[in-house]
């Protein structure tokens, strides 16, 4: 999974700098955003109470 992150925030480097376009360094922030979600999902628990939890952790 690093390799893949790694692999997304090279392109989207490359992009903004071929492009001109810094819209594209945001695309490795929203990757990890998706990532945090699809993991947050696999736990048997509902999503909010998931969220919950992990948010009353000390």
């Amino acid at each position: 999974m690093i390799y893949f992150f790694l692999l997304l925030l090279v392109l989207s480097i490359f992009f903004a700098i071929r492009l001109k376009k810094p819209l594209w360094l945001s695309v490795p922030f929203a990757g990890i955003i998706v990532y945090f979600i699809i993991q947050i999902s696999m736990v048997p628990l509902g999503f909010f109470e998931t969220l919950k939890f992990i948010f009353s952790l000390r």
